[in-house]
């Protein structure tokens, strides 16, 4: 149990990255599916309503628990929410050209292509929040 314990130490952040980025994925999955399947809803509206509820839920669970940024001052959280609705903004639309192309265009299995393409923008995610966005400050900044 101990070695666990070290493992989990030594890898917290990328393992709580991925516990919440597969939850952030499980929503827009689900969004994506409940807007297509009971609302029936076109692609693109449903593509976007699912991100925007993911990006609202990953923002709060990457602040809080992955990156631990805990400040709430204006100057700290504004360009935190605005470089992180940019950067998923960026993630986004990606995951849109990619259904649109692969599902409209191509013709391939939607809910395959959903899947595919929320792992690639998990890990662009993960590089634009650990690079840019909750970057730590560095030693001599403090």
């Amino acid at each position: 149990m101990q070695k666990l314990w070290t493992l989990y130490q030594k890898y917290r952040e990328p393992f709580l990255y991925l516990l919440f980025g597969g939850l952030t994925t499980l929503v827009n999955i689900v969004f994506f599916w409940v807007s297509r399947n009971l609302f029936l809803w076109d692609l693109v509206v449903s593509t976007i309503l699912a991100w925007f509820v993911s990006v609202i839920f990953a923002y709060v669970t990457n602040k809080l628990f992955v990156f631990e940024s805990r400040s709430f001052a204006p100057k700290v959280m504004f360009p935190e929410i605005g470089a992180f609705f940019a950067a998923r903004l960026f993630s986004g639309l990606l995951d849109l050209g990619i259904m649109y192309l692969f599902v409209d265009i191509l013709h391939w299995h939607e809910m395959l292509m959903k899947i595919l393409s929320n792992v690639l923008v998990i890990i662009l995610n993960y590089l634009f929040s650990k690079l840019f966005i909750f970057k730590k400050p560095s030693s001599k900044a403090k």
